[in-house]
């Protein structure tokens, strides 16, 4: 067996000890070894945890596959690539991972050590190319020991880089068996936290981040306190939920907020930011996951574990509810009596399509904030599974993700994507599967106002910058995504109207499609003030 050989197969095998069971691959030459490897495990079965693999022909849209597939299932992904710019591409989600703590084993091939700074072909610094995101181990020797203790440490839910020293010959002599997975220590017995109490009586609510989880609203159950939980937070369920509490932050109901419980990664909402930053609340953090870990406002305590031991008093909590009953009201009667179809009822449409045991993958920008103040009411136990990529918020590599979320979590009932067309252009390539690539069902519904319009809605959408706004922030397209879609033998179809929509949702085909929403952007700064008119402060 020659060295690269030998070596790739210690990588692979590695990666089935460490509990590795999704590979998506980009094709090279440098990673031909990994390849071949990779590809006989996949189809040697036999004993012991197998593998899955995926291929994909754009790094950047592979790591965000690999990214999806690690979101829903909780377990290490790995993403492989051949050297040079083919690494960078892994970046994007690189970084998003690493501030989600979502596990990721990015494995990337490499020349050998002596052609470092020669101006070897594809060949640069690929050694911590991640930086603090991504630790590297600079792989030489096939030491198995080595890789496993270090691909495990995936463990603590942040992406680990493989940098492959490979050498030529790199193609095998022959086939392999997949390689017998060595028998490994079990994993330290998982220890709850201690659960610090919280004293009664202050007024407070619990704000739901990004992936925040059941205990957010369990504590708020327990307590008789408002949830204010973002869509993809895992809790958004139950009867503590306040649908327009982004709405209510501008009431008097905010000014009379005297404590804060913050669980997962919140960014949604500037009403919830101005609120934690407010001086005359207290905030109580529990940790969350993710390379930057630490609140960016002040907090009087931090735990990994809070509760209550009896409710506290019912009337807060009714005063939310009823408040946000009349304004969920109004604003319903307010989307009705629109002429044309808007953003808003896109996405609550996606949310009452969502059964149970449904998954829903959001965009960044304006979509996740609509469905933020649209998501149906759901009842706990649902397991309906919102998530999005939120690290960073960025609006790289959704359709990847989608894709991949939607192949690692078959159990449900039904897939969805809801993303604005700047974002569904931007991942492209995520559409671009090859014959013998899996295709999950999923049914992306882009909302198309032909640019950005979540800037219309900052202070750039002022009319003072009217002159530039559309060149510098708005970026009207013009695709016809009908003909992309075409392209990448995707079925389209458009839709324009409320009726439309929610037909359009009640009888998916099968495989991957796509709804395209037509909305205005020209009134979205307009529709806004609007609705933040329903409250008064």
């Amino acid at each position: 067996m020659n060295p690269s050989t030998e070596l790739a197969r210690s990588v692979v095998t590695a990666l089935r000890g460490a509990a590795v069971r999704e590979v998506v691959l980009a094709p090279g030459s440098r990673n031909a070894p990994l390849s071949f490897a990779l590809y006989d495990a996949a189809r040697a079965g036999g004993p012991g945890p197998g593998l899955r693999l995926h291929t994909r022909i754009d790094e950047r849209t592979g790591a965000f596959l690999a990214l999806g597939l690690a979101k829903v299932s909780g377990r290490a992904t790995a993403v492989a690539c051949t050297s040079g710019t083919a690494v960078a591409n892994l970046l994007p989600a690189v970084v998003e991972a690493a501030h989600a703590g979502v596990p990721l084993v990015v494995v990337t091939a490499d020349r050998p050590a002596r052609l470092r700074g020669t101006g070897a072909n594809q060949t640069t610094d690929q050694v911590g190319i991640f930086g603090d995101f991504a630790p590297t181990l600079d792989v030489a020797s096939a030491d198995l020991e080595e890789l496993l203790t270090f691909v495990r440490r995936h463990d603590h839910r942040r992406p680990v880089h493989l940098n492959v020293q490979l050498d030529d010959p790199l193609l095998p002599e022959d086939a392999w068996d997949g390689g017998e997975v060595p028998a490994w220590a079990a994993n330290a017995m998982l220890t709850l936290p201690p659960i610090h109490g919280l004293d009664l009586g202050p007024r407070t609510v619990v704000v739901a981040g990004d992936d925040a989880g059941p205990p957010a609203r369990q504590l708020a159950e327990s307590a008789g306190w408002p949830l204010l939980a973002e869509p993809s937070s895992g809790c958004r369920t139950g009867d503590t939920v306040i649908r327009t509490y982004r709405l209510l932050l501008g009431s008097d109901l905010a000014h009379r907020i005297e404590r804060v419980v913050v669980f997962g990664h919140p960014t949604l909402s500037r009403p919830v930011a101005r609120l934690l930053a407010r001086e005359d609340v207290e905030v109580v953090s529990v940790r969350a996951r993710g390379t930057w870990a630490d609140r960016p406002f002040a907090v009087v305590g931090e735990h990994e574990a809070v509760g209550v031991d009896r409710p506290d008093d019912a009337a807060w909590l009714d005063a939310w509810r009823d408040a946000d009953a009349k304004v969920s009201r109004d604003l319903d009667r307010l989307l009705a009596a629109e002429p044309d179809l808007t953003p808003y009822e896109v996405a609550g449409a996606v949310s009452r399509a969502l059964p149970r045991r449904g998954l829903l993958v959001v965009g960044a920008s304006n979509p996740v904030r609509d469905l933020d103040l649209m998501v149906a009411p759901y009842e706990v136990g649902g397991r309906r599974k919102v998530i999005a990529n939120r690290g960073l918020a960025g609006i790289d590599g959704t359709t990847s993700t989608a894709i991949g979320a939607a192949l690692g979590r078959p159990q449900s009932s039904r897939a969805m994507a809801l993303v604005g067309d700047v974002t569904f252009l931007h991942d492209t390539t995520g559409l671009f599967l090859g014959p013998r690539e899996e295709r999950p069902d999923l049914t992306i519904v882009v909302v198309n106002d032909d640019g950005g319009s979540i800037f219309a809605t900052l202070e750039q959408g002022d009319a003072a910058y009217a002159d530039r706004f559309d060149t510098l922030f708005g970026t009207p397209h013009g695709v016809d995504l009908a003909s992309l879609c075409a392209a990448a033998r995707v079925p389209h179809l458009r839709v324009s109207s409320l009726p439309e929509l929610e037909q359009a949702l009640s009888s998916p085909n099968g495989g991957i499609e796509v709804v395209e929403a037509r909305v205005r952007r020209d009134n979205r700064r307009e529709l806004d003030e609007k609705i933040r008119a329903l409250v008064l402060p």
